[in-house]
């Protein structure tokens, strides 16, 4: 556990790009850092919630933004989670936390042109939750 002995500076830095790169394609999971992190700092704790949030929610943007980059004759809402997102909107994207699942329902907003303020505020609190709940845990 020694690598875990980081400034808390550094670590929330860390915990930043970690959160962003958990919410793309790439296979990285930011709550067992949040979770040591928060083990290693408690008094950290909600800048720690708050940033990894951030980090999260830029990153769940990101793959809207990608979304709303697809030619619209593709047929994302034929897809489970295009079909969830077509039916519920920009709610929908309180599960965007879910592993896999979150990352085709970011994108699959920005494809059906979902307004991004809604879909920014639906992301941060369905994050936000899981994040708040892991560190409460630690």
């Amino acid at each position: 556990m020694e690598w875990l002995n980081v400034t808390a500076e550094s670590g929330l830095i860390g915990l930043v790009f970690a959160s962003f790169l958990a919410s793309t394609v790439l296979p990285v999971a930011s709550e067992p850092l949040l979770w040591a992190f928060v083990h290693q700092h408690p008094g950290e704790l909600w800048p720690a919630v708050l940033l990894a949030t951030a980090g999260n929610t830029a990153g769940g943007m990101t793959s809207w933004c990608c979304g709303l980059a697809l030619p619209r004759w593709q047929r994302l809402e034929k897809l489970p989670q295009g079909e969830r997102v077509a039916r519920w909107g920009s709610p929908a994207l309180l599960l965007s936390w879910l592993p896999l699942v979150g990352d085709a329902l970011c994108l699959a907003a920005g494809w059906l042109r979902l307004h991004w303020l809604p879909c920014l505020l639906f992301m941060g609190a369905g994050k936000f939750a899981r994040y708040a709940l892991v560190a409460w845990l630690a």
